[in-house]
């Protein structure tokens, strides 16, 4: 059973787009909790899921995915597999997903879960997020669940010109700024950066990366 009342409350603390409102609708975010916090899912707040990482708050998820404006047939890189419920929004609202964790028990059971699910279009990756997939770049969009202390360029550089990322910046157990950056559609020019609001993410992390 899908979150038709979080869907609701969502609407009414502005998330406007019908097509991101649906396809929370669609999701039971207590399949990508612990089974021990499956009570506590249909709270708007961050749930520990293990390793140290949380699952965000549902309003979160919610306003990155629709700061992404996307259209559905997008190919979006996400870095921060986690318990795979951003995965699986992100699944439903463009035409390929590709997830990186670097937490191999996390990506194992996130895979698990949005397979058992039959969500078909994500391909994934254990590794250092950071680094993102570059033999798949260029992205559309690019959404991070993990907070730098810096934008890393590396990210950046697997943008399709005009592509937009949303991620967490600053320092590791302080308030960070949740950015959207618009890469610029002609060489020489600034991306486009704008602040949307603060936020607390786990840090983002690097290992070597393995292909999952």
């Amino acid at each position: 059973m899908g979150d038709w009342g979080r869907a609701d409350y969502l609407s009414r603390h502005g998330i406007k787009d019908a097509r991101v409102l649906e396809a929370i609708a669609r999701l039971s975010r207590a399949d990508f909790v612990p089974e021990d916090l499956r009570e506590e899912a249909s709270a708007d707040s961050p749930l520990p899921i293990g390793h140290g990482q949380t699952i965000s708050q549902p309003y979160v998820v919610a306003l990155m995915t629709e700061a992404l404006q996307l259209q559905g047939d997008e190919r979006v890189l996400e870095i921060g597999t986690g318990s795979g419920y951003q995965t699986a929004l992100l699944s439903l609202l463009c035409r390929e997903v590709y997830s990186v964790e670097i937490v191999p028990e996390l990506a194992q059971s996130a895979r698990e879960v949005l397979r058992r699910q039959g969500f078909e279009n994500v391909s994934f990756r254990e590794g250092d997020g950071s680094l993102g997939w570059p033999d798949q770049a260029p992205f559309d969009a690019i959404l991070a669940a993990a907070a730098p202390p810096d934008v890393p360029l590396q990210l950046l550089s697997q943008l399709k010109p005009g592509g937009r990322m949303l991620i967490p910046v600053g320092p590791q157990g302080g308030t960070q700024q949740l950015l959207r950056i618009q890469r610029a559609l002609r060489p020489g020019e600034v991306p486009q950066v704008e602040s949307l609001l603060p936020v607390r993410f786990v840090p983002m992390t690097g290992q070597p990366l393995s292909q999952g």
